[in-house]
């Protein structure tokens, strides 16, 4: 059973955009080494797992346009989670450092 349970907490969400190709680079190399499932939703409630190659291929996608702000990342583990927190964190003061 590779869907995520029902026990995705809201406190587990990290609303995340990524805007270049070093991003994407960054975002996979995260994933791929989280050791439990990555899941991304969308706004409609799709889940993608972020652990099947053709889920990643369209999720990226997705973060990529502009929906990506409103899509939600969960992950199973919180070492997981704590990698992909400081993964968003990294993007969002870069994309601060950018504006400013």
């Amino acid at each position: 059973s590779g869907a995520p349970t029902a026990n995705l907490e809201r406190k587990d969400v990290f609303p995340m955009r990524l805007r270049s190709e070093a991003d994407v680079q960054e975002f996979l190399k995260v994933v791929e080494s989280c050791e439990g499932g990555v899941y991304l939703q969308s706004p409609e409630g799709d889940i993608f797992n972020l652990k099947s190659s053709l889920s990643r291929y369209i999720a990226v996608g997705q973060l990529i346009e502009e929906q990506g702000d409103d899509l939600e990342l969960f992950a199973d583990r919180r070492e997981d989670r704590a990698r992909l927190m400081n993964l968003v964190a990294d993007l969002m003061s870069s994309d601060a450092a950018q504006a400013g």
